[in-house]
C-alpha cells in the first residue's frame, strides 16, 4: 500500500490534486488509516494510470469519472486506445521537429521551404478525432444535458487554488451538517445549511434545481462510490443528508 504523499512521488501529481480527485469520487484511496493516512493499492495505482492517459487526451475530469465508473468499461481496450492516441501523437511531434530541424537548416543556406513544409507539420485534426470520441461516448450514455454542459464550462475554468477554495467551503458545510446530525433531518439550522448546500453546487457547477438537489440525494447512498466518500465525514453521514435533502425538496414544492 502507497501513502498520498509515495503516489505523488510516483506519478508527478501533486498531493493537492490527489486530494481533489479524493473530493469528487474520481480517485479514492483503498482505506485510510487509524493515523488518517489515505492508502493507496494496486486498483488504485491502475485508475490513477488511466486518470492520466485520458488525461493526455485532455478529457475533461467528469468525464473521466463517467467512462470509469461505467460497468461496461474495457482497460485493456482503453488501453490500445491510449496506445493509438500516443503513437499519432509521436508522430505528429516528429514531424514538427523535423520541420523545425529543416526551417533551421533553411535559414543557413539550405534549400528553401515550401509553405507546405512550414506548417503541414502542426496538423492534429486526426488526434482530435480521436480524443473526441470520449467525449461523444459520454454524451451518449448520459446526454448531452443543460446541466452537463454548464458543469464542464464551469468546472473547465478552474485552477487548482479555486478547487481548493470549493472544496474548503464544501467541507464546512458538511463539517457542520455532521456535527448537527443528533438534531434531526428537520432541524431549522440543518435545513439552512442544506440551502447552502445546494446553492454551492449552482454556484461552482450547475444550476441545482430541486429534482436535480433530490437525484443527489438518491445517489449518495445508492451509489457505493458515493456513499464511500461522503461516509469520509461521519459514519451515518450519507443516509442523514438523503432524508435532509429531501425533506428540503418536499418543501420547496409544497
Amino acid at each position: 500500500m502507497y501513502k498520498v504523499k509515495e503516489v505523488a512521488n510516483l506519478s508527478g501529481v501533486s498531493i493537492r490534486t490527489l486530494h481533489h480527485y479524493d473530493h469528487i469520487g474520481l480517485l479514492s484511496p483503498a482505506e485510510v488509516s487509524e493515523s488518517g493516512y489515505r492508502l493507496y493499492g494496486e486498483k488504485e495505482v491502475e485508475r490513477l494510470q488511466q486518470i492520466l492517459f485520458f488525461k493526455e487526451m485532455e478529457v475533461p475530469l467528469g468525464s473521466i469519472k463517467r467512462i470509469l465508473d461505467d460497468p461496461n468499461f474495457d482497460p485493456e481496450e482503453a488501453l490500445r486506445q491510449h496506445r493509438t492516441y500516443l503513437v499519432k501523437e509521436k508522430e505528429r511531434l516528429e514531424r514538427i521537429l523535423s520541420s523545425l530541424e529543416t526551417t533551421l537548416d533553411s535559414m543557413n543556406g539550405g534549400r528553401v521551404m515550401s509553405d507546405q513544409e512550414r506548417l503541414g507539420a502542426f496538423d492534429n485534426r486526426e488526434l482530435e478525432e480521436h480524443r473526441q470520441k470520449y467525449e461523444e461516448e459520454v454524451k451518449e450514455r448520459w446526454g448531452e444535458t443543460d446541466a452537463y454542459k454548464e458543469s464542464l464550462k464551469k468546472t473547465s475554468r478552474y485552477s487548482e487554488e479555486d478547487w481548493e477554495a470549493i472544496h474548503k467551503e464544501a467541507s464546512a458545510v458538511d463539517s457542520k451538517l455532521a456535527d448537527l446530525m443528533d438534531k434531526g433531518p428537520d432541524d431549522p439550522e440543518v435545513q439552512r445549511l442544506i440551502d447552502q448546500k445546494r446553492q454551492h453546487i449552482t454556484d461552482y457547477y450547475y444550476t441545482c434545481t430541486p429534482e436535480i438537489f433530490r437525484g443527489l440525494a438518491d445517489l449518495y447512498v445508492d451509489d457505493p462510490c458515493f456513499t464511500k466518500n461522503i461516509e469520509k465525514v461521519k459514519r451515518g453521514y450519507a443516509s442523514f443528508l438523503r432524508e435532509a435533502m429531501h425533506i428540503y425538496c418536499d418543501r420547496l414544492n409544497a
